[in-house]
């Protein structure tokens, strides 16, 4: 346990300490990503929308933090070919993971701080609202963090992954109505959008906080279904994603 312990402080200090102490730099994009939506909504809604803007840039923050990994994992590994050593010592490929996962979330404290204060003056959620929206970041961010590893293990070069993992975020995070109520996609479109897992986490979170009413059964399906996604992107992460044989 205390060795594993260690494996996840190696795996914070490489990913994220080291990075944040000499190039400061690096946290304004965390920090500008999911605030100039929220900015650019509130403006736009005149202020009618800005609870849905700070769940959605929560949402934005934990997905892009699971699926920077895949950049910085495949910096690592093609460049430093830190993997390499990684595969040959004693770590475990879930002790690796976790940490640089853990890293990626210390990246956001930034951003994340802003966004609790602004949900604190603006939605005011209680204690059970406070833990299923926790409980919709926590599952938005799994899902990401596993396809973020799995994608990184099959990447051979960094520009091509931080290419797949901006477009996969912006995919993911934007398009889909995370920062505004579904019903202002019309009836055509609206089910393209739930497509993406996304979709759900917002609805969770939009009902949760009193901001649109979902009925029980489609509360029921929308946990249900993101729930799954991630569940299914972990196995995948176990099953698929190339460990030792690259």
């Amino acid at each position: 346990m205390r060795a594993w312990g260690r494996e996840l402080l190696a795996s914070v200090l490489v990913n994220s300490i080291y990075e944040m102490k000499n190039y400061p730099v690096v946290l304004l994009n965390t920090v500008l990503s999911p605030l100039s939506f929220l900015i650019v909504i509130t403006f736009v809604s005149k202020g009618q929308l800005i609870g849905e803007a700070i769940e959605g840039g929560f949402i934005m923050s934990m997905f892009q933090s699971g699926m920077s990994l895949q950049g910085d994992l495949s910096h690592l590994k093609n460049d430093f070919k830190l993997q390499d050593m990684v595969v040959s010592s004693p770590t475990t490929p879930s002790a690796y993971v976790t940490g640089m996962a853990l890293a990626e979330v210390i990246y956001s404290i930034p951003a994340l701080a802003v966004l609790t204060v602004l949900a604190a003056i603006y939605i005011h959620p209680g204690v059970v609202q406070s833990l299923e929206l926790l409980g919709v970041f926590l599952l938005m961010f799994l899902g990401s963090v596993a396809m973020g590893f799995t994608l990184s293990t099959f990447s051979s070069d960094i520009v091509q992954s931080f290419a797949f993992s901006r477009l996969i975020s912006t995919v993911f995070s934007t398009l889909p109505p995370v920062y505004y109520p579904i019903t202002y996609i019309p009836l055509p479109f609206r089910y393209a959008a739930y497509l993406s897992p996304t979709t759900y986490a917002g609805e969770i979170a939009q009902n949760s906080t009193g901001l649109i009413q979902l009925s029980t059964t489609d509360i029921f399906s929308a946990w249900t279904i993101l729930i799954a996604v991630s569940l299914a992107l972990l196995l995948i992460a176990v099953k698929k994603a190339r460990w030792r044989d690259i």
